[in-house]
């Protein structure tokens, strides 16, 4: 398996901690242990060798040969000879009994006999090795009459082995079960892991698709959780960006169609103009063709850079106090010879006045132009757009009601994104709407569109009024005025 990833910072950082833990445990547990085992033992020594002082002190032993006399009889009648050996000493440091028959080599250690002669507590404690490598405790026990005469000593050893073997196992068996624990801890972290790093990764393949533009890929949801979460994500994302790209796709045709349909009228003009001969009347109707499919194209292509400015938050507005009433007359009035051209009336009652709005007037006037383009397009011959404008509150409502198609209610909410078209037999970039919007969303009004399939939509731009700033030194004096 290669480490590498999430499983490589498990591996060092979390496993790691748990092992060092686990191993810390494992030794202190051991010292403990082996520390409470030993303790035992020493504690059993030393009661069995106050037994024989206790002896001695109720008989009121007063010479050494009494003393080696009762520990003869003491030692004799010893029943743990097998676990415990038994060494007692004169006065002269001489081993004068053993419990085993044995008398102990010279060269033996022996430093708890030297600690016990030279201590106040009489007692010495040694743990080491004999001259047979046997890990041995031994405890020693000075005897002394009640003038507080040296008379001997006794020493008691015991072998460490069957003690450390059961210290040894135990701690064989905890190294074992840690070692399980850790087991478990590896497969159960590495599944665990294995279940982040896996979905994971499929989700990183099938973004690396998205991006190289395969928007139709899903990534399947495995988990109810945050990686659970993120598929749906990336698939919602996935999904969006498959519509922008459709939406852009469509885009493109239609602003190809719509620069070709005069371009190509243009052309054709052109070339007619070169071919006939001196006609006042096909000059005429040529160059205003010309010239009325040039403006076309250059509507087209200022929307385009509009909607470009807008976007990447690069339009300035130039605002100043203003009539509204003013632009929204002007648009009215470039669009009432189109209106009578197609046979369609333009209903417009201007009122005596509004109060004035602080904005960008070229800008205003665009919206209401766009506004007034798409009702007359989407109103068929014989049809009328009305124009109202009214004030509500702080604000100016100007409604623009036409009596066409309308727009289907599934469609309602999305004309005013980018490059959306409700209807895509009609001519048009499907940029008009959101350039409108963001226009008024600059300004700090609200667009609302409401329409009814086969009955006609209403569009309303609302506006905030100005409202003139106090002028402070007025205020001021009014105030001195007052005192």
């Amino acid at each position: 398996m290669v480490l590498k990833g999430i499983k490589k910072r498990w591996i060092y950082n979390s496993l790691g901690f748990t092992i060092a833990i686990f191993t810390v445990l494992v030794v202190a547990f051991f010292v403990v242990m082996r520390g409470y085992f030993y303790s035992g033992i020493e504690q059993n020594i030393k009661s069995r060798a106050e037994e024989l002082c206790d002896i001695i002190e109720s008989c009121s032993v007063s010479s050494e040969e009494d003393f080696i006399k009762m520990a003869e009889v003491y030692v004799e009648n010893f029943k743990n000879k097998d676990a415990m050996q038994i060494t007692v000493f004169d006065k002269n440091d001489s081993v004068v009994i053993s419990s085993n028959g044995f008398l102990p080599e010279q060269s033996e250690k022996q430093p708890d006999y030297d600690a016990a002669k030279f201590s106040n507590t009489k007692m010495g404690v040694w743990e080491g090795k004999s001259l047979t490598g046997e890990k041995l405790m031994a405890v020693t026990r000075a005897v002394y009459d009640q003038g507080g005469n040296y008379l001997g000593a006794v020493r008691y050893a015991v072998s460490m082995e069957k003690a450390n073997s059961r210290i040894n196992s135990v701690f064989v068996a905890l190294i074992i079960i840690s070692f399980f624990v850790i087991a478990f801890i590896i497969i159960s972290g590495l599944y665990f892991v294995r279940s982040i790093v896996s979905p994971v990764s499929d989700i990183c393949t099938k973004a690396q698709q998205i991006a190289r533009g395969d928007f139709h890929v899903k990534i399947d949801k495995k988990y109810d959780d945050e990686i659970g979460e993120l598929s749906d994500t990336i698939n919602y994302m996935a999904e969006e960006l498959d519509v922008t790209e459709k939406l852009k796709n469509e885009f493109i045709s239609s602003v190809s169609h719509e620069l070709r349909t005069p371009l190509t009228a243009i052309k054709g003009w052109a070339e007619t103009l070169q071919l006939c001969e001196d006609s006042p009347e096909t000059r005429k109707k040529g160059l205003e063709t010309i010239v009325k499919e040039a403006e076309r194209l250059s509507w087209i292509v200022e929307g385009l850079l509009d909607f470009s400015s807008i976007k990447e938050k690069r339009i300035k507005l130039i605002k100043e106090k203003i009539d509204i009433l003013a632009e929204i007359g002007e648009a009215v009035y470039m669009f009432k010879d189109r209106a009578d051209n197609e046979k369609k009336a333009l209903i417009y009652t201007e009122p005596k006045m509004l109060p004035p709005v602080m904005g960008d007037k070229n800008r205003l006037r665009q919206v209401f132009i766009n506004i007034l383009d798409n009702a007359l397009k989407y109103t068929s011959e014989g049809g009328a757009v009305s124009v109202d404008v009214s004030v509500k509150d702080d604000k100016i409502s100007i409604s623009f009601t036409d009596n066409g198609c309308g727009i289907p209610a599934q469609h309602l909410s999305n004309v005013t994104q980018k490059f959306y078209k409700a209807n895509y037999l009609q001519q048009g970039s499907g940029i008009g709407l959101a350039i409108v919007d963001e226009i008024v969303s600059l300004h700090g009004g609200v667009l609302n569109i409401l329409s009814e399939e086969g009955f006609g939509t209403t569009v309303t731009v609302m506006l905030p009024i100005f409202v003139e700033p106090e002028d402070e030194n007025k205020s001021d004096s009014d105030e001195n005025a007052d005192v």
